[in-house]
């Protein structure tokens, strides 16, 4: 068992009350408004008689009064702990879990409206969840993840254990850039790159950086909805435009910008979220003749460029963007774990700049010893033949996936096999409720969303986006059977 944290009483000395009697009651109030909880340990009496100045045999007495009154219990060999058998008459006044006081009915000052939270579902123990769109982190080379840890350390453990540069540790821009130089034909060197703690921050900062209140953004009709907060919480205006199968609707893009002024789109080009195309090479041509005539700040988030099956990766529009006008958002969760939350931006000097400002304001600077570890790894050669490595698995669940779906559902399920990315994107032709089917899968333990999820205006769509790369050669099969079983 941990030791307990000292105690913060106050004890006045010049008060008509004992100090025994001070302590008691500054416990008993700690026990009533939640700060001390049921089987709590107490500091030892020597201890608490140290932190607070006072006499040991004043703490023994005050707790020698309390134990006599219930509040406390003691444990030969163990300690003094809160009883456990006190109810609380309400919870702690901050504690989300346990709610509010029952005599506090509203905040005495106001908030602003509170932005969509992004929380991953809680689904129960043993459920397959194919709407994980995370890798597979049992795949992880977790050795040489841990060696990378252990070398950084011991070789510069103080540096990275200090404050640092905001815009991230100078070996992982660096690194970062070469990466993006050889694979995604941008012209970058290190001072280009801000790294962040994923792909979300990277969003938000970029929000955050290129819109005022007012501003107005365009995003892909379906899309990423906690992109579309982040607008919305640096208090930008939102509007949709269509896409289909070549990706967005530049034609419709354009009539909107005729009515009214864009100062930023919000794209995924290389495989659009959630449908996986590709947006047409003549589309981003026009897409990029277009933000150049109306001055449009062009956002593209190119989160899983990595996994790419069928031919070559298309080049991102940043790579043949000379004005300026595009911020290229990428992320190494995707092709490592979401849990090392490494992100970045890459961006006019401008644009850099006033993101990591805002980012020193608000996270100080990232994770140093995780940014030279997953380094270290870049230079060794290992990220590089990790990303191989899961592709070839990636590809194959794609196809199994693929192949369970069709056998099960037969003509039920209409989909194209996209070129990359780690999910499926499915209309499904079944005359049920999607929204129910949903629902009662996950009694018959397997997850998946629909199309809804995806929808800016929030209403039931007849699709659905499976994931593959979370689940494995046999989970994925039993996955499909779950879904069929479940069929109401």
């Amino acid at each position: 068992m941990p030791p307990p944290w000292e105690l913060v009483i106050a004890v006045d000395r010049a008060a008509p009350l004992p100090p025994f009697l001070q302590i008691a009651r500054s416990l008993t109030a700690d026990i009533h408004r939640g700060r001390l909880r049921p089987g709590d340990r107490l500091p030892g009496s020597r201890r608490l008689a140290a932190s607070l100045r006072v006499h040991r045999n004043t703490v023994l007495a005050a707790l020698a009064e309390l134990v006599a009154e219930g509040w406390l219990e003691t444990t030969p060999g163990r300690g003094t702990f809160v009883a456990r058998s006190i109810v609380h008459p309400a919870g702690r006044p901050f504690s989300r879990r346990r709610g509010a006081p029952k005599h506090v009915s509203a905040l005495p000052f106001p908030l602003p409206p509170t932005p969509a939270p992004f929380r991953p579902p809680s689904l129960p123990t043993g459920t397959l969840n194919l709407s994980n769109g995370a890798p597979d982190v049992r795949l992880l080379p977790t050795r040489a993840i841990g060696r990378a840890y252990r070398r950084v350390l011991a070789l510069r453990g103080p540096d990275l254990l200090a404050y640092g540069d905001p815009e991230g540790h100078p070996a992982l821009r660096t690194a970062l850039a070469s990466m993006l130089a050889n694979t995604r034909g941008l012209s970058v060197a290190a001072d280009d790159v801000l790294v962040t703690r994923g792909s979300q921050m990277a969003l938000t900062l970029v929000a955050r950086t290129l819109l005022r209140p007012g501003d107005v953004v365009a995003v892909e009709q379906f899309g990423y909805r906690p992109s579309w907060e982040a607008f919305r919480a640096a208090g930008a205006t939102v509007i949709p435009v269509p896409i289909d199968g070549d990706g967005i609707d530049v034609e419709a893009l354009s009539r909107l910008a005729s009515r009214t002024t864009l100062r930023a789109l919000c794209v995924t080009p290389h495989h659009q979220y959630p449908t996986t195309v590709t947006l047409k090479a003549s589309r981003r041509l026009a897409l990029l003749a277009l933000a150049r005539a109306r001055h449009i700040a062009i956002i593209e988030d190119d989160y899983d460029h990595e996994f790419h099956y069928d031919g070559r990766p298309v080049l991102p529009l940043a790579s043949t963007d000379e004005p300026g006008l595009v911020v290229y958002i990428g992320t190494l969760s995707k092709a490592l774990a979401p849990g090392l939350r490494i992100g970045y931006v890459v961006a006019p000097p401008a644009v850099l700049r006033s993101a990591s400002a805002i980012r020193s304001l608000l996270d100080i600077q990232g994770d140093l010893a995780t940014e030279a570890a997953v380094a270290t790894l870049i230079e060794d050669g290992e990220l590089q033949r990790h990303i191989a490595r899961v592709r070839r698995v990636y590809a194959t669940r794609r196809e199994i996936l693929a192949r369970s779906l069709r056998r099960t559902f037969g003509d039920r399920v209409d989909f194209t096999l996209a070129p990359g990315g780690m999910a499926l994107w499915v209309h499904l032709r079944i005359s049920v409720d999607v929204e129910s089917w949903a629902r009662r899968s996950v009694q018959f333990g397997v997850s998946w969303y629909t199309g809804r999820r995806y929808a800016f205006d929030g209403h039931p769509q007849p699709f659905a986006r499976f994931s593959f790369a979370w689940l494995n050669e046999h989970e994925l099969p039993e996955a499909v059977r779950r879904m069929a079983a479940a069929l109401p």
